[in-house]
């Protein structure tokens, strides 16, 4: 889960303004609806090859930011995103059309588009190895500035000119290093090269002390957060207070969009990639200590879930996990459904709309189907679960691999109809927290006792809370061993609250490590 964050609210106004206005010289002048169709082409030269991918057009009243960022994003107040699949596109050959068939978000259909003058961009996703939309290879237009007229059959020209370089490693610092590793499980699986990444921030003083050896620390970040956020933890991290560890900071971006760096049927070995083949790699060639006792893991929501799960799957290769506010940890409360009660995952029990965000005070930001809808137009074959967006993301890691070769879904795109096919449910469980902690606690809870520290507000704008309810709910019930972990409410606090500050965190896991450094060499 990441912070699915509205945009703010100078974006939202400019936005919600222009296009009320646009609406109302419509109705002024011409009831008529616009009909108007995107002639999308990639322009001679620009590569060697045909091209096949999803195919984006965005329609914005405002200039920044660039029109594909609004992308993946949610509310009604977003510009219309149009797509479709395309293969085969050449370089200075006929184009692809993207008219009154193509999928549209968030508009019902695209007779809904007011005249007036847009900002308007083009983007080719190509890359099926990364789902981050400015993934390398991918192609894309300059912003154009278009009137789109009250009268009928109107054709829109875009080229595509741009191309997203092959990936470099960004510039290191005498502290802040990039590691990109070609991993061996994942290839075999995926049969093509793919890669791991991860950013290290390093202790201070660490070249000043050449024979000293670190503890590790790894975190993960929110839904689809890069590695390269690991440069917004120094100041903490650099403090001549601080204790001296190193940081990995995972990258979550991958073939279905944020891998959640688990063993999955869709995505592949990732769990034992990042244990067997990343960590290893980064311990030895960084001076880590190199033992269980001497690594840690951290993270919120996709992080918070990632470093639970870390620590539940691999429960001797981690000393403790630090997990705040964490994706659904029960499955009986997968934000607000219950994946093996609930027949529909857009409808409640009560025939209503299923929320999947809201505000602090309680009102309703968007609905399950509403950012279903959107990840329809953002999937391959207008399917959320090719999307690379949240619920897509989660429906690879969790379920199983259909004969296809691709997700088989949890729910029927269009109405929401629940899939009870024999074995789908069987692979969910697998991920379902609360339940392996449950079926395995004779053998786990020894490895687990007090390692886990789990933190959420009561108002989690996910509904996050309800599952830890449940899963605290399960381990206030074990004796042998118990649980002895920690489970911190936060009383009207939202996503993304913690209850101790960074530098308190850098403490518990300094303190944890030395509880335990019988296998510190």
């Amino acid at each position: 889960m990441t912070f699915r964050l509205r945009p703010d609210s100078a974006r939202a106004l400019a936005l919600f303004v222009t296009s009320l206005s646009l609406l109302l010289s419509c109705r002024a002048a011409d009831p008529a609806p616009a009909l108007v169709r995107f002639e999308v082409a990639i322009a001679p030269g620009l590569v060697d090859a045909p091209q096949t991918g999803r195919l984006f057009v965005v329609v914005s009243p405002v200039a920044r930011p660039e029109p594909i960022h609004f992308i993946g994003e949610t509310g009604n107040d977003n510009p219309p995103v149009l797509a479709r699949d395309v293969a085969g596109l050449t370089p200075g050959g006929k184009p692809a059309v993207l008219g009154a068939e193509a999928a549209i978000f968030p508009l019902a259909r695209l007779t809904d588009l007011p005249p007036g003058n847009y900002y308007m961009q083009a983007l080719l996703a190509t890359n099926r190895d990364l789902k981050s939309r400015l993934s390398p290879g991918n192609l894309y237009s300059k912003p154009q500035v278009v009137r789109i007229s009250a009268a009928r059959n109107q054709a829109v020209r875009i080229a595509l000119t741009e191309q997203v370089p092959e990936e470099t490693l960004p510039p290191e610092t005498e502290y802040v290093k990039y590691v990109k590793l070609l991993s061996e499980r994942l290839s075999a699986f995926h049969k093509r090269s793919i890669y791991l990444r991860a950013g290290i921030l390093l202790p201070l003083d660490y070249d000043r002390e050449p024979t000293r050896r670190y503890p590790l620390r790894v975190q993960i970040g929110g839904f689809a957060t890069r590695y390269t956020a690991v440069r917004g933890y120094q100041r903490n991290w650099l403090d001549p207070d601080a204790p001296r560890m190193i940081l990995v900071h995972l990258d979550g971006d991958g073939p279905y969009g944020d891998p959640y760096q688990v063993n999955s049927a869709n995505n592949g070995p990732y769990g034992d990639a990042v244990v067997h083949e990343l960590i290893p790699h980064i311990e030895r060639r960084f001076r880590a200590i190199g033992t269980p006792s001497a690594r840690v893991l951290s993270g919120g929501s996709t992080g918070g879930w990632v470093s639970l799960a870390l620590q539940i799957f691999y429960p001797d290769y981690f000393n403790g996990t630090w997990s705040y506010y964490p994706d659904s940890v029960d499955f009986r409360a997968f934000q607000l459904l219950n994946i093996y009660a609930d027949t529909n995952a857009y409808v409640n029990r009560q025939g209503f709309e299923r929320p999947s965000a809201r505000e602090l005070n309680g009102d309703v930001r968007f609905t399950m189907r509403h950012e279903c809808r959107m990840e329809n137009v953002m999937g391959q074959n207008g399917l959320w679960t090719l999307s690379g967006g949240q619920w897509g993301a989660w429906n690879a890691v969790y379920g199983p691999r259909g004969k296809d070769g691709r997700p088989v879904p949890l729910w029927d795109p269009q109405t929401g109809a629940m899939n009870r096919e024999p074995g789908v449910l069987d692979q969910w469980r697998k991920y379902d927290l609360r339940l392996v902690l449950q079926t395995n606690w004779k053998t786990l809870g020894p490895k687990l006792r007090g390692k886990i520290h789990i933190a959420v507000g009561e108002a989690d704008n996910y509904f996050l809370n309800n599952a830890v309810h449940l899963l605290d709910d399960f381990l206030r019930t074990v004796s042998d061993p118990p649980f002895e972990g920690q489970i911190i409410y936060g009383p009207g606090k939202g996503h993304g609250w913690q209850p101790i500050s960074e530098r308190q965190i850098m403490q518990e896991m300094a303190a944890a490590v030395e509880k335990k450094r019988t296998d510190v060499p």
